[in-house]
């Protein structure tokens, strides 16, 4: 694993030193030594090492990585450049289009929101190849609540973006007075249709930071020849 060593090090230090932890980095390096897990182990903290600590503006909520070949890159919801759009990034591509007015891209690159400060933060940080859900219950969900630990306590307009019941089981978490929560159904075809589409949730994140004096996230995300 690539070491995280900006200012997420110092917020999240004391948790590498907890018995989870090692139990944690113990049961992960078996895996990448003994089966194909994603993503490749030096991309699974890209999401802190892409957004600052002292830079979010918007945590996104994703629930653990894409499990297919050269797709995941540590990053919630978004792929390389180069491989097909899942379908729920088609989802989200299709409410920017009728909320921002974003044209959709050819590419599933989500970079460039992370570069503004989206923090594209899974609950489950590693998967084996083929099999969803296969290394949850194995420690990270305790490093990503402490995450959003850390998140919660910022004394600035922070907005979250939840989709979908598990991402919306971490809202006890979350009573900063200063910060905004939009709760929506998940954008994968089985529900996307039950309230994703039609929340708006680009366009009230951007207002909402306006109003506080932050500059808005760009969400269009540009074609890549």
């Amino acid at each position: 694993m690539a070491m995280i060593n900006n200012d997420w090090l110092p917020a999240l230090q004391a948790e590498f030193k907890q018995d989870y932890y090692k139990e944690l980095f113990y049961f992960v390096k078996q895996e990448y030594d003994k089966s194909v897990v994603y993503p490749p182990a030096d991309d699974i903290f890209n999401a802190f090492h892409t957004t600052p600590l002292n830079d979010v503006k918007v945590l996104l909520l994703g629930q653990d990585p894409y499990h297919n070949v050269g797709q995941a890159h540590g990053m919630s919801f978004s792929v390389l450049p180069g491989q097909d759009i899942p379908p729920s990034l088609q989802n989200i591509y299709k409410e920017l289009e009728t909320d921002c007015g974003c044209y959709i891209p050819n590419n599933g690159y989500l970079k460039k929101w992370a570069d503004q400060g989206v923090l594209l933060l899974n609950t489950v940080l590693t998967v084996r190849a083929h099999q969803a859900n296969s290394h949850q219950g194995k420690g990270w969900e305790k490093f990503t609540d402490a995450v959003i630990r850390e998140v919660n306590k910022i004394d600035r307009p922070i907005v979250y973006l939840l989709w979908g019941r598990p991402a919306q089981s971490k809202i006890s978490m979350l009573n900063n007075p200063k910060h905004l929560i939009l709760k929506a159904p998940h954008p994968s075809p089985l529900s996307a249709y039950r309230g994703f589409f039609g929340c708006k949730h680009f366009s009230q994140a951007n207002e909402f930071l306006v109003a506080n004096g932050v500059d808005p996230i760009d969400w269009q995300i540009e074609n890549i020849n």
